[in-house]
């Protein structure tokens, strides 16, 4: 019998956390700043899909993806009751979602990386709770050493808050758009939000 699996496991369920969880994470990365396709995984058979094209120019200024064996669920949209004052109805049923920052160009998706949190978004996507991780490539060599998102230029928290606000807009229907940013959080309530999606996780497959 081989010691290595036959199969490639899926990557919300078969790929792990991490070892030094939550404080560093895997994160399996869907799409780079290149691509003009949003991909995502299909939850059922573990492939990289074609959600949909991207209809305008708006693109994701870094790795996007998201934390194996987490779940935005209960927890995740209690702990976000607490912080604040948005209607929060749930989570929005998917792995928590991450942004990994680095200097280097990374051509595709569908690999896997190591990552630190240094922050992330409070998202409300009609009346969901649907937290961002941002965190950024260990060993980047310029942003590897940020432990908080203080730290990071402003300029790249700006292009990931204007990218969420904006990459479901349709011109003409901007005031359909019911998500929000409820508020920006340093490095020590993402590791509350990735432990809370960890224990929402558990209690999925449970």
């Amino acid at each position: 019998m081989s010691r290595f699996p036959i199969y490639k496991p899926h990557p919300w369920h078969g790929i792990h956390i991490g070892e030094k969880a939550p404080e560093q994470v895997i994160a399996y990365i869907e799409m780079v700043p290149t691509d003009t396709v949003k991909y995502e995984i299909d939850k059922t058979t573990g492939y990289r899909k074609v959600d949909r094209p991207q209809k305008f120019s708006n693109y994701a200024p870094a790795l996007y993806g998201f934390i194996p064996q987490t779940y935005c669920g209960n927890n995740i949209a209690a702990f976000a009751r607490q912080k604040c004052t948005a209607v929060i109805s749930k989570g929005d049923g998917d792995p928590l979602d991450i942004c990994v920052i680095t200097e280097r160009i990374i051509t595709s998706g569908d690999i896997i990386l190591e990552a630190i949190p240094i922050g992330g978004f409070r998202m409300i996507d009609k009346e969901e709770a649907d937290d961002k991780i941002i965190a950024v490539l260990k060993q980047d060599e310029i942003y590897g050493k940020l432990k908080d998102i203080s730290e990071c230029p402003a300029s790249i928290v700006n292009r990931l808050k204007h990218y969420f606000l904006t990459y479901k807009n349709i011109p003409g229907e901007e005031t359909l758009n019911k998500v929000e940013i409820a508020s920006i959080y340093g490095q020590k309530e993402a590791l509350e939000v990735i432990k809370c999606s960890m224990q929402d996780y558990k209690e999925l497959i449970k």
